[in-house]
């Protein structure tokens, strides 16, 4: 009799900080090591790749896995869905915990790698296995874990099936039904409903925006919202600055395209920015136009602003960290006129980005906005579509799915009791085959 376990380690709480563990009698595989962003930005100067991983366990920002301790089995392997820092930002402080190679896409483990070469506490040697969509790994010889494409705010991102003797256990964090990308492939549907034929024994799915009616707009949605914002003006002689998530590069393809159609050169500056649009320049997911810039470090930031202005912001996008006030990024600096980059009454700020719901990120992002204002900038907010199902998204997973058990992950408890009454509709039953765990908690499923 095989006995499975469904330990919420991270992420069931709370927002970020997402990490799961699947035991299989003694076989545990580790799903998702993530960092809690929130957690970290009120700490002023902050370097995380200094700091211990049990001081980020008690200030809340990594998952406390200590619990990992009491749990009978060993560590087979550690997966992860996306790049998301909400889901790989752990790594390089636990990960070195396990004997167990980390298993993710290639964009994910180039991502993984970056994190693990910027450690200065741990030594993470373990191997990186880099696995593409439609293939499966064997972890033993009754287990291995199958990668199902999908899509999210991020390329390269996957469902993961975890194959027992028992049945399948499928692991959907993070993910949106869109069926006309930008970039990449639809999700596969074809697989998610054969698997669904096979028989799932438990769903472990992300909660985030499972109280938002309707379906999730596809990302073709925010391409032309974007555009719209960009090039249906009169006003074309202004300066022009972006923001949008560095990892989003789906949409930074999108925003580089229409910067060709305006005449202007595209500019990316930021840390981030230029990790993550080279590593996939790199990989061969985007082609760049060559007159493409990009600059990550602090002085040539300072230097490639000092070139828009003299020579003329109407010769250049600038796409620029920022669109939640960090502290530190791109936009803030202009905002408070640390970089030599002067903001002009009509000069237009595009926030192609939601504000992260929590009071501490909405509070830097008003204040950055009120700033930009003061100046005289015009601000569009919110040109954006979100990388998350929505509530009848959800019901289309679980109804191909056909799971046995439904968990609802990756959100706050308002967000699983938005999810708990749509899947209620489906027919399943909270406390028998719907079920909401809290961090430190396991399920067990039993023959």
């Amino acid at each position: 009799m095989t006995e499975i376990g469904i330990i919420a380690v991270g992420g069931y709480n709370e927002m970020g900080r997402n990490m799961t563990a699947i035991r299989v009698d003694e076989d545990i595989i580790i799903l998702d090591m993530g960092l809690r962003l929130d957690r970290v930005q009120i700490h002023e100067d902050v370097e995380i790749d200094k700091m211990h991983s049990l001081e980020l366990i008690n200030m809340g920002a990594i998952p406390d896995d200590t619990i990992m301790n009491d749990v009978n089995g060993n560590v087979r392997a550690i997966v992860c869905t996306h790049g998301h820092l909400d889901h790989i930002g752990a790594i390089s402080k636990l990960a070195h915990r396990y004997t167990a190679p980390i298993i993710s896409t290639p964009y994910t483990t180039a991502l993984i790698k970056h994190q693990i070469d910027s450690e200065r506490k741990f030594g993470v040697k373990n191997n990186l296995i880099s696995m593409g969509a439609g293939e499966t790994y064997e972890i033993t010889k009754d287990v291995s874990v199958e990668f199902i494409n999908t899509q999210h705010s991020i390329i390269d991102t996957v469902f993961v099936v975890i194959h027992t003797p028992k049945g399948a256990i499928m692991y959907a964090c993070d993910f949106k039904l869109d069926r006309t990308p930008t970039l990449g492939e639809a999700p596969d549907f074809d697989r998610i409903k054969s698997l669904g034929e096979e028989g799932v024994i438990a769903l472990i799915t992300e909660s985030t925006n499972a109280g938002r009616s309707g379906k999730a707009p596809s990302e073709q949605i925010a391409h032309d919202l974007v555009k719209d914002v960009l090039l249906g003006t009169e006003e074309s002689d202004v300066g022009v600055i972006i923001t949008t998530f560095a990892s989003h590069i789906s949409r930074l393809n999108s925003i580089i395209s229409f910067a060709e159609e305006m005449g202007r050169i595209p500019m990316l500056l930021g840390r981030s920015m230029d990790r993550y649009m080279t590593t996939a320049k790199e990989l061969g997911f985007v082609e760049l136009p060559r007159n493409v810039e990009i600059y990550g470090q602090r002085r040539e930031v300072e230097k490639a602003l000092e070139k828009v202005m003299r020579e003329g912001k109407d010769k250049y996008l600038p796409i620029v960290t920022g669109h939640q006030g960090e502290p530190g990024s791109i936009l803030i600096r202009i905002a408070n006129g640390d970089l030599p980059y002067t903001i002009e009454p009509g000069d237009k700020i595009i926030f192609s980005a939601n504000v992260i719901p929590n009071p501490l990120t909405q509070a830097n992002r008003y204040a950055l906005e009120t700033k930009l204002r003061m100046k005289g900038a015009r601000i569009y907010d919110n040109v954006h579509v979100s990388g998350h199902a929505y509530r009848e998204d959800h019901w289309e997973l679980l109804r191909m799915v056909k799971p046995e058990h439904v968990i609802p992950a990756h959100g706050t408890i308002e967000m699983h009791s938005a999810y708990i009454e749509m899947a209620e509709d489906a027919g399943y039953v909270l406390g028998d085959t719907l079920h909401l765990l809290r961090n430190g908690e396991e399920l067990y499923i039993e023959d």
